[in-house]
């Protein structure tokens, strides 16, 4: 299939590097690369803290000593996820206004806040408004560390540090099943209370974006910003020239609505929103947030805990490998191996699970679902966990890309939450084993989306290309 391109031709705003007679120091850049992306590894474990709940939150209840039901405590796993839907489109204004060192290192005060409510919460409202805001400060991260860690880094190099953020993200995940295996969830809150502090020392040391500082008109503050993440010796003249070049193009930008009138642009969002559809909806968040729900449900005779943390670690081992294959490959064959696997994993997990609720001995498939959580997060994180973030900056021109990732991050975490808070209720209503199924069916009709609609569009970040 022929590459294709969405949006209004343009340069993009980071602009390739020409060879230059002394070498950039890369180190730097990814050094700053990786203390942007500890934001999300605070996401990561926001997201993960309710695994270690126990079934329905019991274990949450003994600790801290307050009766939740399970409506409650589907209102505690969720509203993180609505406080991310509220910060994602208002974080880009203020990146743009304040920078993206700044308003990433003031998201430390409310994620601190959010997580000593949790810490110290002797009722529900503070276990609602702590994870609401924790999750309101990690959604910040996943908006502005992309956008800052691509605005620093050479042509070369920005594949790699462009899967830093995805990678942290889950090793997150994992630290919070491990903690959440051997300290109680009070604990395991306290560690996560730290991560975003520990950021805040770290990232408050690195250089703030050149092109922030470029498009505030401060030349000399974006010519040091250079020189500290490609070195002394590095001559930035010529990048610079053309990164302000690439800004006097960008002054032309039209409105959204404007831009939604072209067909080309509209299909863009279709496929946009539609990848952030199929990405939520086949599932991924209900394992996250109840993996531990899950394999005690099951009745496995392996100890939950150490199967959870199995999975974490398979979420990382499968950014690797999405990393080594996904510029070989393509995005489109990832994607649609990816949704397969997905709808064939929840479709044996149904099965498991009506067999069980219907009182059929499993006692021989016991091992069916670790098996199958093992091999869905392996195929979610190299396939529909990452490229439709990636391929935001593929789909679109640069005039198009700000409000696709904002309009698409809104959308995101608005179907976490409804996955997340509707999960319990609808399992209790027509069974674990059907609400799978729904997953599978939902992936069949996202693997004829990715097949009909999604376009190969590997490299096309690179250049902007004609409708």
């Amino acid at each position: 299939m022929n590459e294709i391109h969405y949006g209004n031709s343009q340069q993009t705003l980071v602009s390739n590097i020409e060879h230059q007679s002394v070498p950039a120091k890369r180190l730097r850049q990814y050094i700053a690369s990786l203390a942007a992306t500890l934001g999300a590894l605070a996401s990561g474990m926001t997201l993960a803290w309710t695994s270690s709940a126990g079934e329905d939150g019991k274990d949450l209840q003994s600790l801290y000593n307050i009766t939740i039901s399970k409506d409650e405590f589907s209102w505690i796993s969720s509203l993180a996820a609505v406080g991310s839907a509220i910060m994602c489109i208002p974080i880009g204004i203020l990146a743009d206004i304040i920078g993206r060192k700044v308003s990433m290192l003031l998201m430390v005060i409310p994620f601190t806040i959010g997580w000593l409510l949790i810490i110290f919460a002797n009722n529900l409202v503070m276990f609602y408004f702590g994870r609401f805001i924790t999750g309101l400060s990690g959604a910040a991260f996943c908006v502005v560390a992309p956008i800052y860690t691509a605005e620093i880094a050479e042509n070369e190099i920005r594949g790699t540090v462009g899967n830093y953020f995805q990678l942290l993200l889950t090793v997150g995940i994992l630290l919070s099943y491990l903690l959440g295996t051997f300290v109680d969830m009070r604990i395991l809150s306290i560690v996560s209370a730290i991560i975003p502090v520990v950021f805040f020392v770290v990232f408050m040391f690195m250089p703030e974006s050149p092109i922030y500082y470029l498009k505030k008109g401060l030349e000399d503050s974006a010519k040091k910003s250079l020189i500290r993440l490609r070195g002394v010796e590095y001559d930035i003249e010529n990048e610079l020239q053309n990164q302000k070049d690439a800004l006097k193009e960008n002054k032309n930008t039209v409105s959204f609505w404007t831009l939604i009138q072209s067909r080309a642009t509209l299909k863009g969002f279709i496929i946009a929103y539609g990848l952030m559809f199929f990405q939520q909806l086949c599932g991924v968040n209900v394992v996250i947030f109840y993996t531990n729900y899950i394999f005690i449900k099951a009745g496995s005779t392996l100890n939950s805990h150490y199967l959870t943390i199995i999975i974490g670690a398979m979420q990382i081992l499968a950014v690797f490998v999405s990393t080594l294959t996904v510029d070989r490959v393509g995005r489109r064959i990832l994607l649609l191996a990816s949704i397969i696997c997905l709808g064939l994993t929840t479709c044996v997990l149904g099965i498991y699970f009506y067999l069980l609720d219907n009182d059929i001995d499993v006692n021989s498939i016991r091992w069916l679902p670790p098996t199958s959580l093992c091999i869905f997060i392996i195929m979610f994180n190299m396939g529909f966990g990452p490229l439709p973030w990636m391929m935001m900056g593929e789909l679109f021109a640069a005039e198009v890309k700000g409000v696709a990732a904002s309009s698409a991050c809104f959308l995101n975490w608005v179907l976490v939450f409804i996955v997340t808070k509707f999960f319990s209720d609808l399992s209790n209503a027509i069974g674990i084993g059907p609400t799978f199924w729904l997953f599978a069916v939902i992936c069949v009709i996202g693997t004829f989306f990715v097949y009909l609609l999604v376009p190969e569009t590997k490299g096309n970040w690179k250049t902007s290309k004609k409708n």
